[in-house]
């Protein structure tokens, strides 16, 4: 498949997953490349619009794949810091704890460890990004009916890493001097599934105060 391994020297961490390619010449590349130059105009409300003409479900397809990459990376930054010792359950926050099941392997949800629960979810997430029934690559291919419940679902779980990350591990983020960049990715991940209506606000509570924080200048 379109995979590029991204190369990051000692890291050995089975959690960093391999790259999600989009391949290129295709339409899908087409639109990722036009998400890239409007989100290099730094206005995050005008880059996640689904441009004139195009078709929805590509449009969340591509931008799902570019979100996969993006906490794939983030995430992959500081595995160092989120292990079994410092992280036994998933959370984000005293008040939110999250047990894993995926609903065909792992049906009654389990309680895990966050590195586990975010190995098990990077890798429930590539499975479905792999999937040519469910995120079709080729010109002319449909989408399923159920995509769209599909990638809701996914993004509700990718969230889920980003909620761990702030609520556990924001100092190793300042140490490593990655705080605008994961700002900016979140930023852009929260006006997406806010402009599409993707996640439920119940799962985005966990970081409620920081998005109203983030969204506000930019009403």
């Amino acid at each position: 498949k379109y995979f590029s391994s991204l190369c990051s020297g000692s890291r050995s961490s089975k959690t960093f997953k391999p790259k999600k390619n989009i391949p290129e010449g295709s339409h899908q590349y087409e639109l990722l490349k036009h998400a890239e130059a409007t989100l290099g105009s730094g206005n995050l409300r005008m880059a996640v619009m689904l441009p004139d003409g195009e078709d929805l479900n590509e449009w969340v397809a591509v931008n799902t794949v570019d979100f996969f990459n993006q906490i794939n990376m983030l995430y992959g930054t500081i595995t160092d810091f989120c292990t079994e010792e410092s992280c036994p359950v998933m959370s984000a926050g005293p008040k939110y704890e999250y047990h894993w099941a995926d609903g065909t392997n792992i049906k009654k949800p389990i309680k895990c460890s966050a590195p586990k629960y975010i190995d098990y979810l990077m890798t429930w997430v590539q499975d479905q990004l792999d999937d040519e029934t469910l995120f079709p690559s080729k010109i002319g291919v449909p989408f399923p009916k159920n995509f769209m419940s599909v990638a809701k679902t996914i993004l509700k779980r990718l969230f889920r890493v980003y909620a761990h990350i702030y609520h556990q591990h924001f100092d190793p983020v300042i140490q490593l001097q990655e705080e605008a960049h994961l700002n900016t990715s979140f930023k852009h991940f929260i006006f997406f599934v806010q402009e599409f209506n993707l996640i439920d606000r119940r799962e985005l509570a966990p970081l409620q105060e920081l998005i109203e924080k983030l969204t506000s200048k930019d009403r």
